[in-house]
């Protein structure tokens, strides 16, 4: 009986160490097969002029809108529903809610929204903020699907509302990927840039080539491998933390720690085509590559340079552990913190080192490419200070100029202290609190040498 428990035991640890290992390499950030695509169209009166010869804007955009979604008849993974704005009451009404979800998410719905696309009729305002906004409870709340919003119009907004915060906001709380906006024939379009991926179209022809390219790019196969190029330029960097960001939200999209195989070659990452992205690379400190160009429907190679070296502060005794501040040469904000006798990487470049040890020291060094920069502190010598009783006094180094610098203040309530010092000359000045006037001040200079305790006191 034991050793069939024995055995049922050992089958159980390997069968859990396997889906451990299946789990350490599984991906984790992947993209949905399935994708809903809504499109939201303009339905607003400026949308009966001609856009060239005898063909309105509406007229065009309902023409190539219909074959479009007829198209997409053939793709199983594709869910569609159709918004439509300012199409219900007059310019005169002003109403900047008139929106409505005319035909909602649903499987084979193509000809419901064939057909309603034919019926309607231009007549209102441009309520681009309330419809995007309303857009947030149009996408069904099921997961494993891409949300994609696609807005057709010709004007900016017309309510005094502010589509582009909307739109981030929609987008931060993962209602929709970054819009595509395809602008017809609009004067100051630009302004919608902040709205979502903006393109402009001053022709039936390329509103036909823009659509289509926008659905294009929601379906295409993209990825991207990142080289992390030396000093040299050659990309043997890796092991780093690499996030590309969401450059409409500025939330991570994808995130993976660098890696390189035995050929030296970087692993490829997969990333939706829909997303602008900003690269990370978190190195100390960290390299950004703002609004990356990838193509989309093929693999990406991203060179990035980010050359490194270590940094190592360490005592020549062991046993003296203390912090080290790190900064970059000439900037306040604090890089890094690290630990003594640890080896930290670093952008190759200038810092500005600080130890906290007692006294502080200050360093300026130059991290250079693939080398260590160690910074070796000589070991520490033990004072211990008799006060007799509690008071108020300081301890100072002496400089070799003669002047002197503030060390650390002594506990008021103690009257023993004892302080691991860097070996140099300091100076005690104190005044226990029973005594009538400053000219009670004790004033005692010493000298402290590495390994050595040295008692003083001071009365």
């Amino acid at each position: 009986m034991k050793s069939i428990l024995k055995r049922t035991g050992i089958i159980v640890f390997l069968l859990l160490a396997f889906s451990i290992a299946q789990g350490q390499h599984k991906v984790q950030q992947i993209i949905p097969e399935k994708t809903r695509v809504l499109f939201v169209l303009d339905g607003s009166g400026s949308m009966e002029a001609l856009w060239g010869k005898d063909e309105s804007r509406m007229d065009v955009a309902k023409r190539i809108l219909v074959r479009l979604v007829d198209s997409l008849r053939v793709n199983p993974n594709l869910e569609l529903a159709l918004r439509v704005y300012g199409h219900r009451y007059s310019r005169q009404a002003n109403n900047c809610q008139d929106s409505k979800l005319e035909v909602p998410f649903a499987p084979k719905n193509h000809n419901t929204i064939i057909n309603k696309i034919k019926e309607i009729r231009p007549k209102g305002v441009t309520p681009i903020t309330f419809s995007l906004q309303q857009a947030a409870n149009d996408f069904p709340t099921a997961q494993g699907y891409r949300n994609v919003l696609i807005l057709i119009t010709d004007g900016i907004e017309s309510c005094g509302a502010d589509p582009c915060a909307a739109s981030i906001e929609l987008q931060r709380k993962g209602v929709f990927l970054k819009p595509f906006v395809i602008g017809l024939g609009i004067q100051g379009g630009k302004a919608l840039d902040c709205v979502g991926k903006y393109i402009d179209s001053q022709s039936s022809t390329s509103f036909n080539k823009v659509l289509n390219e926008s659905i294009e790019t929601t379906f295409a196969k993209t990825s991207v491998s990142v080289e992390l190029l030396d000093g040299n330029n050659q990309p043997t960097e890796t092991n780093i933390n690499v996030t590309f960001l969401n450059n409409a939200t500025g939330t991570p999209a994808y995130e993976f720690v660098h890696y390189r195989d035995k050929l030296g070659r970087p692993d490829s990452v997969m990333v939706d085509p829909v997303l602008s992205y900003d690269i990370v690379v978190n190195t100390l400190p960290p390299v950004v590559r703002k609004n990356v160009n990838i193509e989309n429907g093929k693999h990406n190679v991203i060179n990035i340079p980010a050359p490194q070296g270590s940094l190592v502060v360490r005592s020549e005794a062991r046993g003296n552990s203390f912090l080290v501040l790190v900064h970059e040469k000439g900037k306040s904000e604090l890089l890094n913190q690290q630990r003594s006798a640890e080896s930290y990487r670093y952008l190759a470049g200038d810092y500005e080192i600080e130890t906290l040890t007692l006294p502080r020291r200050l360093f300026t060094v130059s991290i250079e490419t693939g080398k260590t920069k160690t910074i070796t502190l000589p070991p520490t010598g033990l004072v211990n200070i008799n006060t007799i009783s509690g008071g108020y006094g300081s301890l100072f180094e002496i400089l070799e100029n003669g002047q002197t610098k503030w060390v650390c203040n002594l506990a008021e309530n103690a009257s023993q202290h004892s302080y691991n010092l860097l070996p140099g000359s300091y100076k005690i000045a104190f005044r226990v609190k029973q005594a009538g006037g400053s000219k009670y001040t004790a004033i005692k200079n010493f000298e402290i040498k590495s390994g050595q305790t040295l008692n003083i006191s001071m009365f």
